[in-house]
């Protein structure tokens, strides 16, 4: 794709926390149109709104323009050709119920961060909210591809981009119609064998509701160390090391593989591989020197990952007849804490519109 081309994409960016901000100054380092939509203009700094400028440091440097910054979504996306969906991943089914109505033949819908079938959930609400859309739209997934934190006066800190991931559509036949487009915008993105192998190659995933339990005391009493270097020790990174081999054996079920954890981090931003370590690469990987544990139990790494992870995987492993003793125990844990029974509220099958399938029709479904 030419700069001539990047200009003549509109893209609207949906939300208005770390990964929108980021984002949006990627794609209008490119050239592309981009309009931002936030349910709430009052959230976001006061010079974003005014100037439709986002300043960015670290690893992106500058002030990245904005075509416009709405909370009218009818608006925000008429005549894009893409739309990304930045939000948290627990508001995919509000945000696709809210989008459906506008969505035209032809656009592309991305959910930027997905976790485990994100794509499928947001397609799934987007035909029951507009059955109309089905066949015309196109979904597709990829993880979160910037590690980024607000600042206080509205600018983003950009602390690393990923160099690789993978993308999918909810069936993996679909991805050829968008596969070119994307990898254009971000050339680190892969195929995925299918959408279970895209969402279970997820390494925040696999660290966050586990190392904050690990830590749960430290992290209660608002204790500062670091999230990622500090958050596990040799003896006890075995716990991780065990849930890896959960989420390996959840993909091996579903007809694909994962490379081990420690090269998605070398992937990713580059790290020591040495002996194999996943303590080692965890500790090596240049902005985890950075990233400070959350203050709160209450968090996004405790109940977005278990809600949007965990928990489709817990009941795609039941389907499959796999034991996920660890995953279950981090789902059990982690609802005593929140008093929230996240086996109820998260991505549970009747939401992906699974749930009437059996084992080898999903297998055959997601081809």
């Amino acid at each position: 794709m030419t700069v001539l081309l990047y200009k003549e994409l509109s893209i609207a960016v949906l939300g208005g926390g770390n990964c929108a901000h980021s984002l949006s100054c990627y794609l209008s380092k490119l050239g592309c149109s981009v309009h931002m939509w936030v349910r709430n203009l009052g959230h976001l700094c006061p010079y974003v709104v005014k100037e439709h400028n986002i300043r960015a440091y670290g690893k992106m440097e500058g002030n990245f323009c904005l075509y416009s910054v709405s909370s009218d979504l009818e608006k925000s996306v008429r005549n894009c050709q893409m739309i990304f969906v930045a939000t948290i991943t627990t508001a995919y089914r509000d945000i696709a119920a809210r989008l459906a109505p506008y969505l035209e033949p032809g656009q592309i819908v991305v959910v930027f961060s997905s976790k485990l079938a994100g794509s499928v959930e947001f397609e799934h609400t987007l035909w029951e909210h507009n059955p109309n859309l089905k066949g015309k739209v196109t979904v597709v997934e990829t993880d979160a591809l910037f590690a980024s934190r607000l600042q206080p006066d509205g600018k983003i800190w950009v602390r690393g981009i990923k160099k690789w991931n993978l993308v999918c559509t909810p069936q993996r036949r679909n991805l050829e119609k968008v596969f070119i487009l994307m990898q254009t915008l971000f050339p680190g993105l892969k195929p995925a064998d299918n959408v279970i192998q895209r969402g279970l190659t997820d390494f925040g995933a696999l660290a966050h509701p586990l190392t904050m339990i690990a830590n749960m005391n430290r992290v209660d009493r608002a204790e500062h160390f670091l999230f990622y270097c500090e958050g596990f020790t040799e003896h006890t990174v075995k716990l991780m090391r065990a849930l890896e081999e959960e989420f390996q054996a959840v993909a091996k079920a579903y007809n694909t593989q994962l490379i081990p954890a420690e090269e998605w981090l070398d992937n990713y931003y580059g790290c020591d591989l040495e002996g194999h370590s996943l303590l080692k690469a965890m500790r090596t990987v240049p902005n985890y020197k950075t990233s400070v544990a959350p203050d709160k139990l209450n968090h996004r790494y405790l109940r977005e990952d278990v809600c949007s992870t965990l928990v489709p995987m817990h009941y795609l492993a039941q389907l499959a007849d796999v034991k996920t003793p660890i995953a279950d125990a981090i789902i059990n844990i982690a609802q005593v804490l929140t008093g929230e029974n996240f086996l109820q509220t998260g991505r549970t099958l009747e939401k992906l519109g699974w749930s009437e399938m059996s084992y080898p029709e999903l297998q055959k479904w997601i081809s």
